[in-house]
């Protein structure tokens, strides 16, 4: 049977841009991307408050940034989209990516604005799982995604509706418009059926993952940041979240939406069938993270897979879901960043080589140290 190939590697921060280059080499960028077409930049924002692990880093974004030019993928396009729990816009900031994207000239489009993107009606050749019965006026997707090359960006963590989360998650929010939540219910087929999208509007995939800081327990934003000290690459969506799976302590082939993506050929989750470039002995790691529970997965226990799921359209389908919109809110925003998650990331910044990091591209415009690996933009 055919194996994949996950890149992972040990890095370091005075050498952050040289370990993604590597990383990206290791991983087989050239070849799974197409030549010649446009390449979507997808980061991950979980959260838009700069909370540790939970999204895109600025050495992730920048790293590979460079290692595509260097490559000869000059045409690069980010693009955001937005989310029930989280501002586009503010996360782009908090994160430090505006002033990396402005250094390197790198446009940035917004999924949720007419005027960067139409929402067209897509007609999978593929078998859905689920997205034809959750959307059955029809499956939308941005007409700017077609015929393009897509990077997602994703990090290590835990997820309270999927166990893990990361390239396969991605596509999330990019590729379903502002109603995604309809889906939640069905969530692993989703994660499925919109990679099998991915594979018929989508040249060349490819992600790289940031593991400097993972993410235990419920995620993607309540987490315990836990200091790692790796990346992982790969142009198989199905095996490097499987591998990230396998060094946060979980069996792939027990998380469903990796046992069903698997199955559906669309990728490997079987660790016995991926093969490991770069840092063997760092894939080999099993963390022992636990997801736990938050106030946001009780709730959605109850309503996405509990005794009212059968009522899920009064409540998530009608005007009702601004209560739980603005419930999300006062939650994360009012609650958890000012009195609990803050006082984290700011122990973070202070006393960890991560982030020091980050408060080095927050200070100086998002320009990475002289001494980090640099390519003129265009190049």
């Amino acid at each position: 049977m055919a194996k994949s190939s996950v890149a992972v590697l040990r890095v370091r921060p005075e050498r952050i841009l040289e370990d993604v280059d590597r990383l990206c080499e290791l991983a087989g960028v050239s070849s799974a991307l197409a030549p010649g077409a446009p390449t979507i930049l997808k980061d991950n924002i979980s959260w838009h408050f700069p909370f540790p692990a939970a999204n895109t880093t600025p050495w992730q974004l920048e790293g590979t940034i460079l290692a595509l030019r260097r490559r000869g993928f000059a045409e690069q396009t980010c693009v955001q989209n937005q989310t029930v729990v989280t501002d586009a816009f503010k996360g782009e900031d908090l994160n430090a990516y505006l002033p990396v994207l402005r250094r390197h000239e790198v446009p940035v489009l917004y999924n949720f604005r007419p005027e960067d993107m139409r929402w067209l009606v897509y007609r999978p050749k593929a078998r859905m799982r689920a997205l034809d019965r959750v959307f059955p006026e029809g499956i939308r997707v941005p007409d700017f995604f077609l015929g393009k090359n897509v990077v997602h960006l994703p990090t290590v963590k835990c997820h309270i509706y999927t166990t893990t989360t990361g390239a396969m998650k991605n596509a999330f929010g990019g590729l379903l418009h502002d109603r995604r939540h309809y889906c939640h219910s069905w969530i692993h087929e989703t994660l499925v059926d919109l990679l099998a999208i991915q594979k018929e509007i989508h040249p060349g995939i490819f992600a790289v993952m940031d593991g400097t800081t993972a993410g235990n327990g419920p995620g993607p934003r309540t987490m315990s940041p836990v200091v790692k000290n790796v990346m992982l690459a790969s142009s198989d969506q199905v095996a490097l979240d499987a591998v990230a799976a396998r060094m946060m302590g979980f069996d792939p082939m027990a998380i469903p939406y990796l046992r069903m993506a698997h199955v559906d050929g669309l990728g490997i989750a079987d660790p016995r069938q991926i093969e490991i470039a770069g840092d063997a002995g760092a894939a080999e790691e099993s963390w022992g993270f636990t997801v736990g529970d938050n106030a946001a997965s009780l709730v959605g226990d109850v309503m996405w897979f509990g005794p009212l799921r059968p009522l899920q359209k009064l409540f998530f389908h009608t005007p009702l879901v601004k209560v739980f919109v603005l419930g999300s809110e006062v939650y994360h925003d009012l609650y958890r960043w000012p009195f609990r998650d803050r006082r984290v990331f700011e122990a973070w910044q202070r006393d960890t080589v991560w982030g020091r990091l980050f408060e080095t591209y927050a200070a100086s415009g998002g320009e990475a140290p002289e001494r980090h690996l640099s390519v003129a933009p265009g190049r």
